[in-house]
């Protein structure tokens, strides 16, 4: 049901145009399936929290099965879903939560303030000129994945 209210994003142009225009809020990029039972958790969590991060974040869903979508997906090494990439001024913004990935965010946020505390501090960051910003979440609370890196 959120996913209708957020704006879902299905071509390379919206992507790189949302990216390059949105200027002085955090972006927040959610890569994943409308069919899938995390995905749309999180998405319920974006919806919810949308309001009130709104005059300093905005929300995009990317439907990872789209075929121009694809290079963002091999970009930025999507390979659990969903995974939620963060941009200010066009600029990648990464967190250190503890995992070896800190160029996204994978799987759901156990609730809505864990999301804001998330968005709040990289947007903090982000006005501070920091291209990396740690996570405010205790380790309980932060998602833990097995990652597979290729070719090593």
């Amino acid at each position: 049901m959120s996913g209708i209210l957020l704006p879902t994003l299905s071509k390379k142009k919206e992507v790189d145009s949302i990216i390059r225009d949105t200027l002085d809020k955090l972006l927040v990029l959610r890569f994943g399936r409308p069919s899938d039972p995390i995905c749309l958790q999180l998405d319920d969590i974006l919806f919810k929290t949308s309001h009130e991060v709104s005059k300093f974040a905005a929300i995009a869903l990317v439907d990872i099965d789209s075929e121009e979508i694809q290079v963002y997906v091999k970009y930025f090494d999507i390979s659990l879903i969903p995974s939620t990439i963060f941009f200010f001024n066009a600029h990648h913004m990464k967190m250190d939560s503890g995992t070896a990935d800190h160029t996204k965010w994978v799987g759901s946020f156990h609730r809505k303030q864990d999301f804001i505390d998330v968005v709040e501090a990289i947007y903090r960051g982000a006005m501070k000129g920091k291209l990396i910003v740690s996570c405010p979440l205790p380790p309980e609370r932060i998602p833990k994945f097995q990652l597979l890196f290729k070719n090593l």
